[in-house]
């Protein structure tokens, strides 16, 4: 084998590594945009014939979530929630 043949094989290696890699590193990230972290603790749930409901509590803005679901015959009908500022000691 040639030495210009060996050196071209050589760039050509490092040029299959280099290039990707420094794609990569130059690639701009993508950000959420949303807070992903769960502000509410689920405290409880209990069901009924049709409907279900479930209690939350949010500790950082001291409040209370009750949301209550209803199932007709063709599926879930409604959602509705309801909220409320906890009393402060």
């Amino acid at each position: 084998m040639q030495k210009s043949s060996f050196y071209a094989m050589a760039a050509a290696a490092v040029a299959a590594v280099a290039v990707p890699t420094t794609l990569f590193l130059f690639t701009p990230t993508a950000n959420s945009q949303i807070r992903a972290t769960p502000a509410m603790q689920v405290m409880g749930t209990s069901a009924s014939g049709s409907t279900s409901t479930a209690w939350f509590h949010d500790a950082s803005g001291s409040r209370a979530v009750a949301c209550q679901t209803v199932n007709n015959a063709t599926g879930l009908a409604s959602i509705q929630c309801v909220s409320t500022k906890l009393p402060q000691e």
